[in-house]
């Protein structure tokens, strides 16, 4: 007969797990998807995995930028922002439709970056290719960066396609009009 318990094992908390991993996480944030060091303080991606959210915070990023949608397990985390909150690091979500990428998104995105100059940031969405284009317009627009040297870094992700060169060229085009 077996022995009786002294109660319930103790669960844990999605809390204790994301915190461990923070300190204790094997996994680089090399091996995120997608992942391109586009300056000391700023880093681009695709959707990291869950344990993959410990090695960003364990590398000091501060803010965590989320450009893709949370509607698709295949290309988002359950809970994201509550992941991300727990490990210390401030979470920003811009939800940009790939096949339809709006002004409003691009101009969110500007705030959450100018919000954060000085702060180690990491910005992804599914496969870096909205977080790339984004990026190339910010440092475009606001930054004043050469369209050659602003691009780069998407240009080693992917080629827009017909949407996004559009999308793209008419931010461009409007900026260049004011």
């Amino acid at each position: 007969m077996d022995a009786p318990t002294s109660g319930p094992r103790p669960v844990r908390c999605l809390a204790d797990e994301l915190g461990s991993l923070a300190v204790m996480s094997s996994f680089s944030v090399r091996d995120v998807y997608n992942f391109r060091q586009a300056t000391p303080k700023m880093a681009t991606s695709g959707q990291p995995r869950e344990e993959q959210l410990g090695a960003i915070a364990a590398a000091g990023y501060d803010v965590v930028v989320n450009l893709a949608l949370h509607n698709d397990p295949r290309y988002s985390l359950r809970d994201e922002a509550t992941s991300v909150r727990t490990l210390g690091l401030d979470y920003v979500h811009i939800p940009v439709q790939f096949g339809a990428p709006m002004e409003r998104d691009l101009l969110a995105f500007f705030d959450a970056m100018d919000r954060n100059t000085g702060r180690r940031v990491w910005i992804h969405c599914a496969a870096n290719m909205r977080v790339t284009a984004f990026v190339g317009l910010y440092r475009v627009l606001r930054l004043r960066w050469a369209e050659e040297d602003a691009f780069s870094l998407m240009h080693t992700v992917w080629k827009p396609d017909q949407v996004w060169s559009a999308f793209i060229s008419s931010q461009l085009a409007k900026a260049n009009e004011g």
